[in-house]
């Protein structure tokens, strides 16, 4: 249960932002920039290290609900499972793994990151905006891990994430968020993504 008294037991991220609406109005263009935006890195491995961040930070809700982004995405929940016990023996592809090794260190030990780490990124073909971009999903999640496990909010019900998972694929951050708390609650749709959310606003549930 949440710790907050006021919150459902069935809490979930929209609740905690739910605390100060004007504030987390900008959160979910960020996301979505991070998430989707033009990277070097895929959306499918872009949703692996979230899990991976979320996983690392026993953070259930966020853990649950990425690793059913990137299944969605055609990642192994197995593998997404074996990489937070160790990423060396999971069968992740060999190129991923040193920017796993790199974010892993970012999120546990930091001020232990040295050159070297980000020698062995670049050493795999990586170039400096994907791992740029790597530290932006590692941040974007250690936010979230915090703002999650500080309200005790629970993970989903598989079932539940899984549904989600389905609809952050087909919709994105955005939209999703627009639909779900009112497009006013949202800063930055543009027009097609209003449409988007006017389009599709009676298919997201509110769980």
């Amino acid at each position: 249960m949440p710790f907050f008294p006021s919150m459902p037991d069935d809490a979930r991220n929209i609740h905690a932002w739910g605390f100060n609406p004007q504030r987390y109005k900008y959160w979910p263009k960020l996301a979505e920039g991070i998430m989707r935006g033009e990277s070097p890195l895929s959306l499918a491995e872009r949703e692996t290290i979230a899990a991976y961040v979320s996983g690392l930070n026993a953070c259930g809700y966020c853990f649950g609900a990425h690793k059913a982004v990137a299944t969605e995405h055609g990642m192994d929940p197995a593998m997404l499972e074996a990489m937070v016990e160790d990423v060396d023996t999971s069968p992740v592809s060999d190129k991923l793994k040193p920017i796993l090794h790199f974010i892993k260190k970012l999120t546990l030990t930091p001020t232990r990151l040295v050159q070297a780490d980000a020698d062995a990124v670049f050493a795999t073909g990586w170039n400096e905006q994907a791992l740029h971009d790597a530290i932006a999903v590692c941040c974007e999640f250690s936010f979230m891990n915090r703002l999650m496990m500080g309200h005790g909010i629970a993970p989903l019900p598989p079932e539940v994430a899984a549904k989600r998972a389905r609809e952050r694929v087909k919709y994105g951050y955005l939209a999703m968020a627009a639909m779900e708390r009112g497009a006013e609650n949202v800063e930055g749709l543009d027009a097609a993504t209003q449409d988007i959310v006017e389009q599709n606003k009676d298919e997201i549930s509110n769980f």
